[in-house]
């Protein structure tokens, strides 16, 4: 058994430490008496030594300062090396009950021979018997505070984490259903259902109901998928010696006094407890909330639930939550869930609200999932799903739970990718074939020749364009790798068919780019640039010539989308950066023609699971080779001391007659996010390190005409350094530029930096891109390893598949992709990819066996997907 005069040592240590101030535990030396017998007597310790120490104890705080020192020498001396190899039979406790939870055992301590009684078997039992009354301290006597013993060091008493025993045994893993204590619900109001309103519930009046309606919660139902936003772990059950800074954790304990303290000159009060229970001590607070101390009196029994936190040298819980240890609880010894509040509705009340809404409801729900998907995709049920999503009795439950609704909304979201593919290609639409004649002229006045990835992708499209059904095809390529020559050559197999074509980029820049390489590589001249800000003769000269026919391809921004644009023939529709439009203005572009072949471009490289995943209407293409001459681009990670390096290198580049981007996270300051802004950094660089060069500066706020003017000014070689922020993503060609630099590197995704580094090295000249990170080379590895990345490749597709693992398909979506932002559960990360591409097989499953959803066991799910996709903007378009 422990030696407990082995605490007592420390204990005297640090008195010894502390210069004798009797301050060595909370209270003082003679505190530590009542638990020094119950675990000496509990260990069979010889009772005339326990006696004597005892007596020592006591009088110590007597003892004037000159004496103490000695008093501890020699009281030291008395202190038994060792216990009695079995336990003496205990003798009465003192009046504080220990707590009626198990102390942990360390793994090294031997099974005791004879089984002890009494209070020593209490102490010793896995589990105390539930039957067994809790005995209160004397009434007439409060209990002493217990002793504050010093924090064993990990080699002395601590064992290893993974050899900890669990304070309380957790359900096998494949358990996810509940295993855990229900707490009890009220007996079930009348006319209970998912569409009952919320005031049949407890507590629920008109008032509250007001409340409640302003978090979106009118009715049963709406309750079911309010789920938490974020939950709080204290299933874990420890002893107080056990406990570690920074972790969750419920202890159950004994108050031994409890205090009122006023602080910040009497403004303010703190309510400060000292809790036992058996294996140590540890100070509690409430910061202004007096009405606690009515309640934690001395002697009650209390499982108190909070992050452990540290204060002087000792651990601490500030503001936890407590119940009485008989009292149900939905928020200590648990998994918490905590929900989004609103004035007048506490954290309390509404869980207690939605714990009964639940347990009424979900139990009763219908599940839509027919029970042959569920078995192969191994998910938990519909009920069972939703009462584990709000009141979780164990983290694998939370998972499993978190894994059925998430794969729900996937699943409802393929399915109406597969539909709209389906309805896509049941339409008619117009065959447009290019003679090899006209092909072969075009490419023979093309200054390279075509990539085989280029060649492949040709191909696809023009098969595509030649079938009498509409062409909806994604054109993947990275940057550089030639989706712009592929584009055109698609265009002009639809003017060769006789229709017209419309291309539309996100931004005025990148559209006069793409106009300026169409008209250059096919060398036509009914081809239109049509922008916002082009003049209004000129575009009345467009619209009528796009009315006419005899423009058969026009270029632009979402100009071409208002009302005046009318085509006589629009048969190729192509978009580019399609992640940049919403669903609504590239279904209307659309709709200038009568079911015309689509074209969508990205420069974004996607992993292909996940693109066939996220794009599963579309055909896709992928441009994987770059065009030959294009020069690797030398690509460098800078810290945050070697700033001056990297300007004396772009100083250098200038001089030699190159030209350099400065690229800066934001526009403006931010208090929230320490980045560099592009408006104060060119200030800046301008004013304090570049004084004899011209700067640029470009950012989204500026008007486009200011916008056109400083691209301008930079691509005609009017100013040296273009400071901008992610606005020279895409867009930018400017073959003189041959330095990047990037500002807060690390703020950004692999997938922006290969974007930036791609606006670069577009010329005859050896590139460099600067990746200047806010961090030292020794923080934060997961993000020094992200951009380390960067220097070893230059593939974006590897890029791609390094930012999935890191950061997770986030980086690859606009903001506006139809579909995803009906997603609640279903969160695109690294993790959730194999759930991903799970829900996309079983689609297809689903699809091909009943298309319609019209067999019995697809009735609800059929519903459940006409409320998904009604949900979602310009519903009936996804690509």
């Amino acid at each position: 058994m422990a030696n407990p005069f082995d605490t007592l040592r420390k204990i005297l240590n640090n008195e010894a430490a502390r210069g004798y101030d009797n301050k060595g535990i909370i209270g003082g030396l003679d505190k530590y008496v009542p638990l020094l017998q119950q675990q000496a007597q509990a260990a069979g310790a010889e009772p005339a030594v326990v006696a004597e120490v005892v007596d020592r104890l006591q009088r110590y705080p007597g003892l004037p300062g000159s004496d103490r020192a000695a008093a501890i020498a020699e009281l030291m001396t008395r202190l038994p090396a060792s216990m009695p190899a079995a336990p003496r039979s205990p003798v009465t406790p003192p009046t504080v009950t220990p707590s009626p939870e198990p102390v942990a055992r360390p793994p090294q301590r031997p099974a005791p021979t004879p089984r002890p009684s009494g209070r020593a078997a209490e102490a010793e039992s896995p589990r105390p018997a539930p039957a067994s009354p809790r005995p209160t301290p004397p009434k007439a006597q409060p209990p002493q505070r217990p002793p504050e013993p010093s924090r064993p060091s990990p080699s002395e008493s601590h064992p290893p984490k993974r050899q900890e025993q669990p304070y309380r045994s957790a359900p096998p893993r494949r358990a996810v259903v509940s295993q855990a204590r229900r707490l009890p619900l009220p007996p079930a109001p009348a006319g209970i259902g998912p569409d009952a309103p919320l005031t049949v519930l407890h507590g629920v009046g008109p008032k509250q109901a007001e409340n409640l309606q302003r978090l979106g919660l009118n009715s049963m139902r709406d309750a079911l998928t309010f789920f938490p936003r974020r939950y709080v772990d204290y299933s874990h059950l420890k002893p107080i010696n056990r406990l570690e800074y920074g972790e969750e954790v419920t202890i159950i304990a004994t108050v031994w006094e409890t205090v009122v303290r006023r602080i910040r000159s009497g403004q303010a009060q703190i309510v400060q407890s000292i809790l036992s229970d058996g294996t140590g001590n540890i100070e509690v607070s409430w910061f202004g909330q007096p009405w606690v101390a009515e309640r934690l009196t001395a002697g009650k029994q209390v499982q108190v639930a909070g992050k452990v936190d540290e204060y002087l040298g000792r651990i601490t819980l500030r503001n936890p939550e407590w119940e009485d240890l008989d009292a149900e609880s939905l928020k200590t010894g648990r998994i918490v869930p905590v929900y989004p509040l609103t004035e007048g509705v506490s954290a309390d009340r509404l869980r207690r609200w939605m714990y009964e809404a639940v347990g009424y409801t979900a139990p009763h729900m219908p599940d839509a999932l027919p029970q042959p998907l569920r078995e192969r995709a191994e998910l938990l049920p519909f009920g069972e799903a939703l009462l584990q999503i709000h009141f979780p009795d164990t983290q694998e439950s939370l998972a499993a739970a978190r894994k059925r609704l998430a794969f729900d909304e996937l699943l409802l979201l393929q399915l109406g990718l597969r539909r709209q593919r389906a309805e896509w290609q049941s339409v008619a639409g117009q065959a447009l074939a290019v003679s090899e004649e006209a092909l072969a002229t075009a490419l023979s006045g093309l200054p390279y020749a075509l990539t085989e990835a280029q060649t492949r992708a040709l191909a696809d499209i023009r098969a595509d364009l030649a079938r009498p059904a509409p062409m909806n095809r994604l054109l993947q390529g990275d940057v550089g790798s030639g989706k712009t020559v592929v584009a055109a050559l698609a265009m002009l197999a639809a003017a060769e068919g006789g229709a017209q074509s419309a291309l539309m980029a996100p931004t005025t820049i990148l559209a006069e780019q793409h106009y300026r390489n169409v008209t250059g590589l096919l060398k036509r001249g009914d081809v239109a640039l049509l922008l916002g800000s082009t003049p209004d003769a000129e575009k009345a000269t467009i619209y009528a010539g796009l009315r006419d026919g005899s423009l058969k391809m026009v270029i632009g921004t979402q100009a071409i989308i208002q009302d005046r644009v009318e085509f006589a023939n629009l048969g190729l529709v192509v978009v580019d950066e399609q992640h940049r439009f919403g669903v609504a203005q590239r279904a209307r572009l659309r709709g200038k023609g009568a079911n015309p072949h689509v074209l969508v471009m990205t420069a974004t490289p996607i992993p292909r699971t996940l693109a066939l995943t996220l794009y599963g209407d579309l055909d896709l293409s992928i441009l994987n080779e770059m065009p030959p001459g294009r020069r690797p681009i030398d690509t460098r990670v800078l810290y945050v001391n070697e700033r001056e390096r990297a300007y004396a290198f772009l100083r250098r580049q200038i001089q030699q007659g190159r030209q350099a981007f400065v690229i800066c996270p934001l526009v403006e300051e931010s208090d929230k996010i320490e980045a560099k802004a592009a408006v104060d950094e060119h200030a800046r660089l301008q004013k304090q390190v570049f004084p004899d060069l011209r700067l640029g500066l470009l950012h989204g706020r500026m008007k486009a005409d200011e916008k056109e003017e400083v691209m301008r000014a930079f691509r005609d070689g009017e100013t040296h350094i273009l400071v901008s922020t992610s606005v020279v993503e895409v867009g930018v060609d400017v073959p003189n530029a041959s330095t990047m630099l990037v500002e807060g590197a690390n703020r950004f995704g692999l997938a922006q930096l290969h974007q930036f580094r791609g606006r670069v090295g577009r010329g005859t000249h050896l590139s460099y891109c600067l990746l200047a990170s806010d961090l030292g080379p020794g923080l934060k590895a997961d993000e020094n390893e992200r951009l380390k990345a960067m220097e070893q490749t230059q593939d974006g597709f590897v890029l791609a598949e390094k930012d999935l693992e890191l950061r997770g398909p986030g980086q690859f979506l606009g903001t506006q992709q139809a579909g995803f932002g009906a997603l609640r559960m279903a969160k695109l990360t690294r993790l959730a990819v194999p759930l991903i591409d799970l829900a996309r097989r079983e689609a297809e499953t689903v699809f091909a066996a009943d298309p319609q959803l019209q067999a019995p066991e697809h009735g609800l799910l059929a519903g459940n997907l006409a409320a998904f996709w009604n949900a979602v903007e310009g519903a009936g378009d996804v690509s």
